[in-house]
């Protein structure tokens, strides 16, 4: 499956989901729910995977956790906030460089529009 139909899949499930569910709910019920909706789909979904962090040969397996990750490829961070601040976006670039993916996606649940 190509990198535009796994994330248009993610993309549209957390569309059903905000649009099911509306804003200001716990970020892991969004994360929950919206894991079994884009597995409906097809696609297979890790919830909080451990991101290792390896510096001056050492690892460190508990370093970070991301949301979601679909067909090991796409990281998935999302969010409950009213408004994502420049942490948020340079999270999800951490993680990609962690893991090495090309897509990561930031999904914020809080806002009155996805």
């Amino acid at each position: 499956m190509e990198i535009n139909d796994i994330t248009g899949k993610i993309i549209d499930s957390a569309y059903e989901l905000h649009t099911q569910l509306g804003p200001g709910l716990l970020e892991s019920v969004y994360e929950t729910v919206l894991a079994a909706k884009i597995e409906r789909k097809g696609l297979k979904v890790e919830r909080q995977r451990s991101i290792p962090v390896k510096i001056d040969g050492l690892c460190f397996d508990e370093g970070f956790r991301a949301d979601l990750i679909v067909e090991d490829c796409v990281v998935v961070e999302l969010k409950s906030v009213e408004k994502l601040a420049p942490v948020h976006s340079k999270q999800v670039l951490t993680y990609l460089k962690l893991l090495d993916f090309q897509v990561g996606l930031l999904i914020n649940f809080g806002a009155a529009r996805l």
